[in-house]
């Protein structure tokens, strides 16, 4: 374990150095060697050095480690000289301040609290911000407290009894909270607020490397604890946090300047009464789930447009496999751990197949918020020790596949999960099929040497009528080109499990650039369910920000963000 002096946030200024080689297994003062001659310094002038990220270079044989470290060396003056010296040198830089800086501040508790509704990470980061901001924020949160909601989804795995408003989808947590964990993402980020993310994540009891290795991940049991935590924070800043409180209507008025929120009723699931809850912001972070909600808010004229998505089947490879075709030799080495990959296919039909939600050494989840229909996502713990590795293969489809408006991509998504319903038995079960059948058109009917993870458990059969003719078709040309890419991937006992639809929200509750919705002012659509995020971090990313604006807004600051 590193210790939290090595990887905090360096002040600037310093000197930034990227892409500093090493071998794998290099000694301790390697680092610290390799610094020194690329500035030409002397070891003496170098006061310390932070290494900020660690990554590898697998594309040789000789596997190398890929450091960027931020550099303090003996005084301004070296700094100033060193800076000029190699200002032509894009790998040689003066370190950016990451540090966050609150927006705004309020001077007194609000009368009328803003409302957070929804607490995943996206909601989470919201009310944290907000709570830090000195705004009070409440919570609504359909399911329940994380580990009360941890024994309900176990309760579907294990007894194949379902709870709707306690699953992998709704509770404290969010859908992540069931995850690979996954702290990496894509996105533009010019204010460092994704190392705000993992700061807090940190503070909460997340495990300290999450700051320094290229692709963080925490896993569901570590997860557990720092939500918790994270809780109580909020709640010790003056949040609250309501459980088992479902979002049962938004209170719309006309104004001069046109539509806005006047509060929300609120449905507590506990014992089935109702209340109003007055309010004029409400940050909207309900997940990619919330099926109801999404209705509700269409009913009630809060703009929304139907958008692309995915569709497809978690696939499973012996984890061994996938280690050795992308570690090779070094397969097995505890500082790489299990291996990940990343594919991608362009079909004859026009159609994208790519891999999704990858997750190394972890198992295949049932997934389902509603009755009578099977889900399937993938899960690790922060070990990554299971005998597995599972991805998400998926085709991706547009709203002119099931048009009908924003509300459609839902019915296309239900078709999907109760036809795999009623093909894996009707017991949750999932139906599943070996890679080598699936290729060849034939129906599986028994397993190989692949055991699948998947709890309730899955049925062997014919996985051609689980998804559209253009899907199916698709992944049957992409599997053996992936084949080629990763030696093994598409080995004849490699076990598909279907179906995998919540691969994103199906609508976008459409937001301007104040990210209030374009018709009803004082609602923020937010996280993945407005399809503003797609990952634990550009959640909590989009939470910090839709929470600035909340903040700005009402406390009458302009803010500096």
């Amino acid at each position: 374990m590193l210790d939290r002096s090595e990887i905090q946030i360096p002040k600037s200024p310093m000197i930034r150095l990227t892409e500093l080689k090493l071998p794998l297994d290099h000694p301790e003062d390697a680092l610290p060697a390799l610094i020194t001659r690329t500035l030409g310094i002397q070891p003496g002038q170098l006061r310390s050095h932070t290494v900020y990220k660690r990554s590898y270079d697998a594309r040789k044989q000789k596997l190398l480690l890929v450091y960027i470290a931020d550099v303090e060396v003996a005084s301004a003056e070296l700094e100033a000289e060193l800076l000029a010296r190699f200002q032509d040198n894009p790998h040689i830089r003066t370190a950016p301040d990451q540090s966050y800086h609150l927006v705004t501040t309020a001077r007194q508790a609000p009368a009328l609290r803003p409302v957070v509704v929804g607490f995943g990470p996206c909601g989470i980061f919201a009310a944290l911000l907000l709570a830090q901001m000195g705004l009070n924020p409440i919570v609504l949160e359909r399911g329940k407290k994380v580990r009360e909601r941890t024994k309900d989804t176990w309760g579907l795995w294990r007894k194949r009894v379902l709870h709707p408003e306690s699953n992998v989808q709704f509770g404290e947590g969010g859908a992540g909270t069931f995850s690979d964990g996954k702290l990496w993402s894509q996105i533009k980020d010019p204010r460092f607020l994704g190392r705000k993310v993992m700061t807090e994540f940190v503070k909460a009891g997340a495990p300290d490397e999450i700051l320094l290795v290229s692709k963080p991940h925490i896993g569901t049991f570590k997860l557990v604890k720092v939500v918790e935590n994270m809780r109580e924070q909020i709640i010790a800043m003056g949040g609250e946090i309501r459980f088992q409180q479902r979002l049962a209507d938004v209170l719309i008025e006309d104004g001069p300047e046109g539509k806005h929120i006047r509060g929300l009723t609120v449905q507590n699931l506990a014992d089935g009464s109702s209340y109003e809850l007055r309010t004029d912001h409400v940050v909207l972070a309900p997940g990619h789930s919330a099926r109801d909600t999404f209705a509700m808010l269409h009913e009630r004229g809060v703009y929304m447009e139907a958008k692309p998505f995915s569709v497809g089947f978690r696939i499973e490879h012996p984890q061994g496999l996938i280690d050795r075709a992308r570690l090779g030799q070094h397969a097995g080495h505890p500082l790489l751990g299990a291996a990940d990959y990343k594919l991608v296919h362009h079909a004859a039909n026009g159609r994208s197949v790519y891999s999704f939600c990858m997750c190394p050494g972890g198992t295949v989840v049932a997934a389902t918020s509603e009755e009578g229909r099977v889900v399937t996502n993938g899960m690790s713990q922060y070990s990554r020790n299971e005998r597995n590795a599972n991805a998400g293969i998926v085709v991706g489809i547009s709203p002119a596949d099931y048009p009908g408006g924003p509300l459609a991509g839902i019915a296309f998504q239900r078709a999907l999960e109760s036809n795999a319903f009623t093909l894996g038995g009707g017991t949750y079960e999932a139906p599943g099929q070996l890679v080598g059948d699936f290729v060849a058109g034939r129906a599986s009917t028994q397993l190989g040497s692949v055991e699948p993870s998947y709890k309730p458990g899955v049925l062997m059969t014919d996985l051609a009528g689980a998804l559209p003719g253009y899907a199916i078709t698709a992944m049957r040309e992409a599997l053996p080109v992936f084949g080629k890419k990763i030696k093994g991937f598409d080995m004849f006992d490699a076990v598909l499990t279907g179906v995998e639809t919540r691969t994103s929200s199906p609508l976008r509750i459409t937001r301007g650039d104040d990210f209030q919705s374009l018709n009803v002012k004082g609602l923020y659509p937010a996280g993945e369910g407005a399809s503003y995020a797609g990952g634990i971090l550009s959640a909590g990313v989009d939470g910090i920000e839709v929470a600035e604006a909340v903040a700005l807004s009402m406390t009458g600051n302009k803010g500096s963000a």
